[in-house]
């Protein structure tokens, strides 16, 4: 069942923010990618650490981590920028998918099976530099309305 205007902003007041935290191996490359490839812009920086990145529905965070083997509070983990699968990635939604797939590609993306259509419109799906999913989705007139149930 779609939710109506009113649920979907009644929802929208659920939590109060969504910040996304994006771990890269160089802060600069990092940068250079999703300001060049993606338009967002740098905001503020943290500590020589952290950039902070606006221009979409929520910031996005680069955080600079080195690869490699580290002790975190929950054990030891490996973190690895090789091209990995995780559940979670980002989709970035744009008025143009062809015009967007070039600047990605041209900023470094690596294209994970080309532009292809959906019920909701078309989608095109990369790897980043540092082996992150993204997916890029141009919508059409009903968006995720047109599939939802």
């Amino acid at each position: 069942m779609a939710l109506d205007a009113e649920q979907r902003q009644l929802v929208g007041r659920a939590v109060p923010g969504l910040l996304v935290n994006v771990d890269v191996p160089d802060l600069a490359a990092g940068e250079a990618f999703y300001t060049g490839g993606l338009g967002l812009v740098a905001g503020r920086r943290f500590g020589g650490d952290v950039v902070e990145l606006l221009g979409g529905d929520a910031p996005l965070y680069l955080i600079a981590r080195p690869a490699g083997r580290r002790e975190e509070a929950y054990g030891a983990v490996t973190r690895d920028y090789a091209r990995h699968w995780t559940p979670v990635h980002l989709d970035f939604v744009v008025d143009d998918l062809d015009a967007a797939v070039a600047r990605v590609t041209a900023a470094g993306a690596t294209p994970q099976g080309g532009v292809r259509p959906a019920g909701y419109g078309r989608i095109a799906t990369f790897a980043d530099p540092f082996g992150h999913g993204l997916c890029l989705i141009q919508f059409n007139a009903e968006g995720y309305d047109a599939i939802a149930d």
